[in-house]
């Protein structure tokens, strides 16, 4: 097996996946209007305090960008499960492991990206501080990018599962919590003029040892499935 076949079925599986959003266009948009409702709701649930709404706007972003991310975890192997496509990754001459991880940038691409530029402007929506911006954004980056590989997992263990989305997110929620903690905690700490970079760099480490191995484990989930 050549480094250029490895690369070849990469981008096939990514330019798929990209065509296929693309034709779904008004679906991948359902997350961003999801987040933007429950982002504007909080001011009515909080109460006209400005330095309260202040304070708590960067959990409120990070929390509504990952709970929109969940909206299309669930069908994120599903419908290729049901019409045979990944039998056929399975039996490529390809690492399926490494088809995989093509399939869980699309899924990144498509869903997060949308959400990272809305992320800032409903940070700005809700009274967040300019200087806490530029840390928001790397917070979403970090955060969105490890609920990609983590609810991957998940989703590839579940696969076979009909009606598995309430399950899903029971699993992935004590996964998720620590990476919120983090990623809130660099917001506040920017926001108080404290330190912020060691969250951040918690983040970053778990999200490299997590890319190694997230595909490897959605393949074997996968192939599991197939079997079972």
């Amino acid at each position: 097996m050549t480094s250029p076949s490895l690369f070849s079925g990469f981008l096939a599986i990514l330019q798929r996946d990209l065509l296929l959003a693309w034709r779904r266009r008004g679906d991948a948009a359902m997350p961003v209007l999801y987040a933007m409702i429950v982002a504007i709701l909080f001011p009515f649930a909080l109460g006209p305090d400005h330095q309260l709404l202040a304070r708590v706007s960067g959990g409120i972003v990070l929390v509504t960008v990952l709970l929109a991310m969940l909206l299309a975890l669930d069908n994120l192997f599903r419908s290729d499960l049901e019409d045979g496509v990944l039998a056929q990754m399975v039996l490529a001459p390809q690492s399926l492991s490494f088809l995989m991880a093509a399939r869980i940038l699309a899924y990144w691409l498509v869903t997060a990206c949308p959400l990272l530029i809305a992320g800032p402007i409903l940070g700005y929506m809700l009274g967040l501080p300019a200087q806490a911006q530029p840390v928001l954004f790397l917070a979403l980056v970090l955060s969105s990018a490890l609920l990609a590989l983590l609810g991957s997992m998940l989703a590839a263990l579940t696969a076979g599962t009909r009606r598995s989305g309430m399950l899903l997110s029971l699993m992935l929620l004590p996964l998720i919590v620590p990476v919120v903690i983090f990623a809130a905690g660099a917001v506040s700490a920017v926001e108080q003029g404290l330190p912020w970079i060691a969250p951040l760099a918690w983040l970053s480490a778990t999200l490299a040892l997590t890319l190694v191995l997230a595909p490897v484990a959605c393949a074997t989930a996968l192939r599991i499935t197939l079997d079972a």
